[in-house]
């Protein structure tokens, strides 16, 4: 049987697929953008933060790369936000012997995201109340999921995790099922170590994104700008 893909990694591939020079880097076309296009990617890239940081802000666990951004922020000193700016730039180091190259979508990715982790939780800190924390967390996975559909239907780029998984792909010929779980577990274990926080919404992402982010492309794809 198949291993079946998630939206993120369908639009991840179309991103990465060979042109016909048998190149898989993103195109000139990928660094260029209307002033909608680049507005769709910013607000959905900007959504994913906030949905990232409502996530933190519930206290009951994180997304696996959040959870290895926290764990570095615990050690370091440094605002998830701003050690989820620092992860990405090295995830991007890694794609150099990959023969990947970044689109405007992976430069704002790395930026854009983690300053709406840090805004977030400056506005909303971390609430007390079970019912409240449970919304939070809840609320972060659906937000994610519609930031995803902006941002993966804006069509400039792959994410630095994203680009990772595809490009160890078409190196390796591994399955894309096995090769994003096997980044996710290994980022989550190596967080959890450095004292992220694993818990029961880290489960709960793990279950829901794939989900949130299918209905996300659903509802706002259709209404993408396409130039």
């Amino acid at each position: 049987m198949a291993a079946r893909v998630t939206p993120i990694e369908a639009v991840a591939v179309a991103d990465a697929t060979p042109s016909a020079t048998g190149s898989h880097e993103v195109g000139a076309a990928g660094w260029r953008a209307s002033p909608p296009r680049l507005l769709w990617l910013l607000v959905g890239l900007w959504l994913f933060g906030i949905g990232e940081g409502l996530v933190v802000a519930s206290s009951l666990g994180n997304s696996p790369w959040t959870v290895l951004a926290q764990g570095v922020g615990e050690q370091t000193g440094l605002s998830v936000g701003i050690t989820t700016i620092l992860v990405s730039v090295v995830v991007l180091l890694l794609w150099l012997p990959l023969r990947q190259r970044p689109g405007l979508g992976t430069a704002c990715n790395v930026v854009v995201v983690g300053l709406a982790i840090d805004a977030t939780l400056d506005l909303i800190g971390h609430p007390d109340g079970t019912l409240l924390r449970s919304a939070l967390a809840l609320g972060g996975i659906a937000v994610v999921g519609l930031g995803s559909g902006l941002y993966l239907s804006a069509a400039l780029g792959p994410g630095p995790r994203d680009g990772l998984m595809t490009g160890l792909h078409r190196r390796t010929g591994r399955p894309l099922a096995l090769l994003r779980a096997g980044i996710e577990i290994a980022v989550l274990v190596i967080g959890a170590l450095l004292g992220g926080t694993v818990g029961v919404a880290t489960a709960a992402f793990a279950l829901l994104i794939g989900p949130a982010v299918h209905a996300g492309l659903r509802l706002i794809g259709p209404w993408a700008p396409r130039r």
